[in-house]
């Protein structure tokens, strides 16, 4: 839990630090940007590669380089001396946050092989992975308060340093022993489907969409095609196809995770800019007030296992959450633009049912799949978190957007009626009378656009509970509970059988339990299961194995 905290922190901390940054490096807009956003491009791009290249070299040397890698790159940013500077250390961070996440996924896959403490430790897994987002925004609030802005990334110090003595001694290690060559060409085109899509994703609801925001979709989706082709056809791919084919459930449960990504990220682009630009709060009072929420998550998964082991359909249980998720965006919906609880207990709401859905999602998709397979299916369960996320802020941020500009009054000022943090700047601007006029009109704007989003949002997790309900019926963990113990990925891993099983292997080219002299005779260990249609038995002497004296 102590890398996966600090790199959910990380997506958040800088919420409060930018003022100071900007005062002391004096960046660029577009060198702000990158300050800002760098660390989550580069984590996004790098998910699936640093998965498939743990499952090769081993998860625990994985996550001690990457908690290496992090420490020294948080030293740097917080000693940088230049805008190129402390963007190349955030970039850095964004390496290490992509070795680090899937290792901690893996890691839990593999050490808790009972279904039931795994659901516990992947339901710990999500609280934790929330609340990080959360926690980051505070602590840089308050840390910028009472010390310099590179202090947001020293607090990574010594959880890094402890991480790097505890782990050698506390985790075994853990890799897939066929893991064939690594693709080399996969690296690349992954990069090229992932980074163009998200940065479009991203800087369509605060930019609108304008033409090098489509076009960066349109090259990132074309790149994804070929990435997936590249997968479907080489030797041993990022991602193998069979992780879909080999166990039911798994390709539904990445979609679905990626919906309550949606879901959450799109509600976080309106609580934050409604308690700080409707309500008028400071940033800090904001981020206090938004930890509120987060209260609620504790409780949540662990509910959601224990219902799960007493036997209700998991099916059912994600399905609910979906429909806990949607009574949140309900709850925005009715809030009005003096309404601090209801925001509050929506936002609560909803994260409860998103934490349920992704614990029970991402216990399912790891348990569908073999140990030795784990760091890809995480990195692939993380990618599509990320892809919903930018997904969410873009499409309901521009649902909420394209209400705005239409309430607002036709007489506004340009500025005015592109954004609510324009309309405030505008209006600090003008006489008293004028200035309060086209504030309430902004703010109940941006609560009318909240509110049309919210429908939206609620109408998209309805509509993934009931998809829920029909592609997760039956769908269970491999242990004993639907699934083969060994699906097909685990066998296509292996390259060949020794030619024995349970033995060692025998000379010759006979089939499996074939000895050179004929076959074993039945029930002797090396005997080979009979076929599910066996063919006809030959008659007469034939038929009766040999013996030897």
């Amino acid at each position: 839990m102590l890398p996966l905290l600090l790199v959910s922190m990380d997506v958040s901390v800088l919420y409060f630090a930018v003022p100071a940054i900007n005062a002391d490096l004096e960046p660029t807009g577009t060198q702000q940007l990158w300050i800002f956003d760098v660390y989550a491009f580069v984590l996004a791009g790098l998910l699936m590669t640093m998965g498939s290249l743990g499952d090769r070299v081993g998860r625990r040397k994985l996550l001690l380089c990457g908690a290496a890698a992090f420490g020294a790159a948080s030293l740097t940013a917080a000693y940088a001396s230049s805008p190129e500077l402390l963007i190349a250390a955030r970039a850095v961070l964004g390496i290490g946050g992509a070795t680090l996440m899937p290792s901690t996924l893996a890691l839990v896959r593999t050490l808790f092989r009972d279904p039931g403490q795994r659901a516990q430790a992947i339901g710990i897994w999500s609280g934790v992975l929330v609340a990080g987002v959360a926690l980051g925004s505070v602590l840089s609030g308050l840390l910028v308060e009472f010390f310099w802005w590179g202090s947001v990334f020293l607090v990574n110090l010594p959880a890094m340093a402890l991480l790097l003595v505890l782990a050698p001694v506390l985790i075994p290690e853990s890799r897939d022993p066929h893991p064939g060559r690594f693709d080399l060409l996969g690296v690349p085109l992954s990069l090229a489907a992932v980074l163009p899509v998200v940065y479009g994703l991203k800087e369509i609801p605060s930019e609108g969409p304008r033409t090098e925001y489509v076009v960066s979709l349109a090259v990132g989706l074309v790149f994804a095609v070929l990435f997936v082709r590249r997968q479907r056809t080489a030797a041993s791919p990022l991602i193998s196809p069979v992780l879909f084919r080999g166990a039911r459930g798994f390709g539904p449960a990445v979609l679905l995770n990626l919906i309550s990504s949606f879901a959450m990220m799109g509600s976080a682009y309106y609580t934050t800019q409604y308690l700080q630009s409707v309500l008028g709060k400071s940033a800090l009072e904001a981020a206090l007030w938004a930890l509120l929420p987060s209260v609620l998550i504790g409780c949540a998964a662990p509910v959601a296992t224990a219902l799960v082991r007493r036997g209700v359909d998991r099916a059912h249980v994600v399905a609910g959450g979906f429909a806990v998720a949607a009574c949140g965006y309900g709850l925005l919906f009715l809030a009005g633009i003096d309404a601090l609880w209801t925001v509050l207990a929506g936002a609560g709401v909803l994260a409860c049912g998103a934490v349920v859905v992704g614990s029970q999602l991402t216990d399912l998709a790891l348990g569908a799949v073999p140990a030795e397979k784990a760091g890809a299916a995480a990195a692939l369960l993380e990618t599509g978190q990320e892809f919903g996320g930018a997904l969410g802020m873009a499409l309901l941020g521009s649902v909420g957007t394209a209400v705005y500009r239409d309430e607002m009054p036709a007489g506004a000022p340009g500025e005015a009626r592109e954004t609510l943090g324009g309309a405030l700047a505008v209006a600090e601007r003008l006489p008293a009378s004028a200035s309060d006029a086209l504030t309430s009109a902004a703010r109940a704007a941006f609560t009318s656009g909240m509110h049309v989003a919210a429908l939206v949002g609620a109408g998209v997790l309805l509509a993934a509970a009931g998809v829920a309900v029909l592609a997760l019926r039956g769908a269970q963990t491999p242990e004993g509970l639907g699934f083969p113990a060994r699906p097909a990925i685990e066998d296509e891993a292996r390259s060949a059988d020794d030619g024995v099983r349970g033995g060692a292997p025998v000379p010759g080219r006979g089939g499996i339990g074939e000895s050179p002299q004929g076959p074993s005779p039945p029930g002797s260990p090396s005997a080979p299961k009979p076929p599910r249609s066996p063919p006809p038995a030959p008659r007469g002497p034939a038929a009766a194995p040999c013996r030897r004296r």
